[in-house]
């Protein structure tokens, strides 16, 4: 299995996170450089073996996935201040 450079496999995810989701372009580049700056992708720029296509479909998924976690939990959140905010 062919590997890709840091910067082509960043370009992969944030691709896929467009075609997979329907995320608008500028949503996937924040994403992408929200992990990024997070550290997500440490390991990737230090192992090629992990650059690949396959593994770029799955850092996709998780990132989506955690977002969307986060989405929800803030939700939650959101309604239970909203809750106690009641007389």
């Amino acid at each position: 299995m062919s590997t890709l450079t840091y910067e082509a496999f960043l370009d992969e995810v944030t691709t896929l996170l467009t075609e997979l989701y329907d995320m608008e372009d500028e949503a996937a580049i924040k994403l992408v450089m929200q992990a990024q700056d997070a550290e997500y992708f440490v390991a990737h720029d230090d192992k090629p073996e992990l650059r690949t296509l396959e593994q770029a479909k799955k850092e996709a998924v998780a990132l989506y996935t955690a977002k969307q976690n986060r989405v929800q939990t803030q939700q939650k959140q959101q309604k239970r201040t909203a809750v106690k905010k009641r007389p």
